[in-house]
């Protein structure tokens, strides 16, 4: 009867050894493939979030000074007329 629970308790050790390996080979599948999509990122030259928000900032900054300094050229011309 001893040698059965030995059994068992040795098959239970070995899953449970055979779990560890599998979570922990998981967990390097994943950074490998989280690694992987950050340089395939990095080679596209794409820009992040906040780049474009900052660009997008500018563009709207600047199109708004053109309309300022477009109002004002109006205005000369017609003073000048």
């Amino acid at each position: 009867m001893q040698s059965r629970n030995k059994f068992f308790d040795d098959m239970s050790q070995l899953m449970t050894n055979a779990m560890g390996v599998a979570q922990g080979a998981k967990g390097e599948a994943e950074n490998a493939f989280q690694s992987m999509i950050d340089r395939w990122l990095a080679d596209r030259d794409f820009v992040t979030r906040e780049e474009f928000d900052a660009v997008r900032a500018m563009a709207q900054k600047a199109r708004e000074e053109n309309e300022s300094l477009k109002a004002r050229l109006d205005a000369l011309e017609a003073a000048s007329k």
